[in-house]
């Protein structure tokens, strides 16, 4: 759902973002899910982490996770491909006294300059790009030793392609219509699996599931779950 890096990323993935960014920040416009969403996977990561670190948000989109997580002390910097997403993150964040930057690049720009990071998240990313392993081995090359890797994404099942596609883009259009590809989506499996191709150990992995209450942790990674992953013992 947020706009993606250039590890094999279509010109038409961030075109379609960046239409979206003017009413990113809207809580009741096309990015209503990810606001729903949002505390739950940003407090998760942050109590992953356990301290204040350099933080890497990989295809920030607009910036609701970034934003999120500088205003809990981490220096973040937030990179995305989609430059009007870019520039709607930059005018949200204007005179917040936070440790946060926006670039508009792809993650393979910050590698090439030779920069590490303690914490990464891409957050509804990976079920954008054509090549996770590609992806994910971009991320692992960003890493400093021992640190963690947040991944969240949707499962691919029925029930994922009922929910997240049928219900969601089509019937109860929460997101626009083309959002997602559900033969990209990655099973919890599928995504460690890919991950420790790059080198990568899982540490943890839970389902994201909506309530009255909004979102929370859960057993069921049937739809929405978010990893952590660790180049360390």
């Amino acid at each position: 759902m947020q706009a993606v890096p250039r590890t094999g990323v279509s010109p038409e993935e961030i075109a379609h973002f960046d239409a979206l960014a003017a009413d990113w920040w809207d809580p009741n416009g096309p990015m209503r899910p990810l606001h729903r969403m949002n505390p739950l996977r940003v407090e998760w990561v942050h109590a992953q982490v356990g301290r204040t670190v350099r933080w890497l948000d990989v295809g920030c989109g607009a910036g609701l996770a970034a934003e999120s997580l500088a205003r809990r002390g981490h220096d973040v910097t937030g990179v995305d491909a989609a430059g009007a997403a870019i520039a709607a993150a930059r005018a949200h964040a204007e005179g917040l006294e936070v440790q946060l930057a926006y670039r508009e690049g792809v993650a393979e720009d910050i590698l090439a300059e030779g920069l590490r990071f303690p914490a990464i998240s891409a957050l509804e990313v990976i079920e954008h790009v054509p090549d996770p392993v590609a992806f994910l081995r971009t991320l692992a090359g960003l890493l400093e030793p021992g640190g963690k890797v947040f991944v969240s994404t949707l499962n691919r099942t029925r029930r994922s392609w009922l929910t997240a596609i049928a219900g969601a883009e089509y019937a109860m259009r929460l997101l626009p219509v083309g959002t997602h590809d559900w033969k990209k989506f990655l099973s919890p499996a599928e995504l460690s699996t890919a991950a420790r191709a790059v080198g990568l150990r899982t540490v943890a992995v839970v389902g994201m599931v909506p309530g009255p209450a909004g979102w929370r942790s859960s057993r069921d990674t049937s739809v929405n779950y978010i990893a952590s992953f660790t180049n360390g013992a």
